[in-house]
């Protein structure tokens, strides 16, 4: 499993015991990856989602073949993405090693 530096809730560097946080990325980067809009990404200016502009539209098939697509081209493989009876994500992807 790889561990990197995490950021809180709030996009801040996590500091634990006056260090930086360090754990496994794979939701927090999924995070980034759905609220980042193409070009956001320095050394990857394909990637991200922007679901803040998908979320009143009405084609979820769209929806969810572009976050796979994303998710995917960032090296994870996606088991499970869907969309829940309350309109949540489901998501179980993880990091190829």
């Amino acid at each position: 499993m790889a561990r990197d530096i995490l950021i809180d809730d709030t996009g801040d560097l996590k500091i634990e015991n006056g260090d930086f946080g360090t754990g496994n990325p794979t939701i927090q980067n999924q995070r980034l990856i759905l609220i980042s809009h193409k070009g956001e990404f320095k050394e990857a200016p394909e990637l991200g989602v922007g679901i803040s502009n998908e979320l009143l539209n009405e084609n979820p098939k769209k929806l969810l073949r572009e976050i796979k697509r994303n998710f995917e081209y960032d090296g994870m493989k996606v088991k499970t993405l869907q969309i829940g009876t309350n309109d949540n994500l489901i998501i179980d992807a993880t990091y190829i090693n």
